[in-house]
């Protein structure tokens, strides 16, 4: 009997080990059903593809950073560059413009070929969320087509990314205004009204005092003389602008509170600082320009987090379609997108163009040093700009329902 016994117990045991086996060998088949390798190569989720698109932008945009700084007597032996005007000082700029050429066909062919996708599974979802070897060589041949492309054509190219750039920084500020208003729309509901209250006036408090803060920084870092009247009238408007919007947001007739222009101020403060930085280091009133010129490990650092900061705004920017649709309460069901496709590929192609001017400093005619980006008056002007049009972007949001209601009025009448 014991020696059934102890049979049994063996059996018993071996049956258990299988059974350990079998669940730790499912377990892994399901964990390698979910990995990131899998749905890579099987390319069945489109939430996943949207991060594998970012680390091709990246790299794309580390690619043309790599040709500006450090390509130089490489380019010299492409013979259609040997002709560059300028000689060696638009080698950089050539390459640069090529590479984001190459970009932005990529993400443009992707726009055309994904546009209009409302349904998973179908034919282009699955061209969006799969084919990815076939991505990486038309990426790579991508990336090499436009160094075969004549000088005139990329002179051409670059006058265009100068408006494609526009765009996308248009895009941008509307995408942060859109989240700004549903931010605020959300904490004055009356569901989170009262529970949301301290916080919101708390995030509004500090929201005014980092602008405060910063805008007197500005004036000690970038005015320190009375001389430096350029400066001081961008630090003054920007103040200006600030308490236009926070007049205009208090009217009792829009009453959107302190929240939104205390956001929309820390975005415009900003603004205006990256317009400062971006004066030519022989400005008498940019001292800190001057000092960032230095090859050191502070300025790889502030260099590597401008080129990660402008990956990250292209694709948050990217995935927030649903604040350029004009039918924004539709019900959405199990097997519709996630996101829009074509929108999410038109963003990343006018980033290509945008990369391309903080690269060159929007101003194919200068010379970039390096570790540099978005240095010269071309890119400061250009920051200014997109500071006063955020701002009267913000404004009109706020103050065109009244004026459609009026005109409704009207008409009625």
């Amino acid at each position: 009997m014991a020696a059934i016994h102890d049979e049994q117990y063996k059996i018993k045991e071996d049956l258990e080990l299988q059974n350990n086996k079998r669940r730790k060998s499912t377990s892994y088949i399901e964990s390698m059903e979910h990995s990131f390798c899998s749905q890579f190569l099987n390319g069945s989720n489109p939430w996943m593809a949207r991060y594998v698109y970012g680390l091709i932008f990246l790299v794309m945009t580390l690619f043309a950073w790599g040709i500006r700084d450090y390509g130089r007597e490489l380019l010299k032996e492409i013979e259609r560059l040997k002709d560059c005007k300028g000689g060696e000082t638009c080698l950089g700029t050539e390459g640069v413009l090529r590479v984001s050429l190459g970009c932005f066909i990529f993400y443009f062919t992707m726009f055309l070929s994904t546009a209009g996708t409302t349904k998973l599974h179908e034919a282009r979802d699955s061209w969006h969320s799969g084919w990815w070897i076939t991505k990486i060589f038309m990426g790579i041949g991508l990336m090499v087509l436009p160094f075969f492309i004549p000088n005139k054509f990329i002179e051409v190219y670059g006058e265009v990314a100068h408006f494609g750039a526009g765009v996308f920084l248009l895009i941008q500020l509307i995408s942060i205004i859109s989240f700004i208003t549903w931010l605020n729309d959300c904490c004055r509901s009356e569901k989170y009204s009262e529970r949301c209250y301290i916080q919101v006036t708390l995030l509004s408090l500090a929201a005014y005092i980092v602008c405060i803060t910063g805008i007197i920084l500005m004036y000690i870092w970038y005015a320190p003389e009375l001389t430096c009247v350029r400066n001081i009238f961008f630090i003054t408007m920007t103040l200006v602008l600030l308490h236009l919007m926070t007049s205009v947001s208090l009217h009792t007739k829009i009453n959107a509170g302190f929240l939104t222009p205390g956001l929309m101020g820390l975005y415009i403060v900003y603004i205006c600082w990256c317009a400062l930085r971006s004066e030519p280091p022989t400005e008498f009133c940019n001292k800190k320009a001057e000092a960032a010129q230095k090859e050191d490990w502070l300025t790889v650092i502030s260099f590597v987090i401008a080129v990660l900061a402008m990956v990250i705004a292209t694709f948050s920017t990217g995935i927030d379609s649903k604040s350029f649709q004009f039918r924004k309460n539709e019900a959405q069901s199990e097997d519709d997108v996630p996101y829009g496709y074509g929108f999410f590929h038109f963003v990343f192609a006018t980033g290509a163009m945008y990369f391309a001017m903080l690269f060159i400093g929007w101003n194919s005619h200068q010379t970039m040093k390096k570790w540099t980006i978005d240095v010269g008056w071309a890119s400061c002007w250009v920051r200014i700009v997109n500071e006063w049009l955020a701002a009267c972007v913000y404004i009109w949001m706020l103050v065109a329902p009244l004026v459609w209601k009026k005109r409704e009025t009207v008409e009625s009448t």
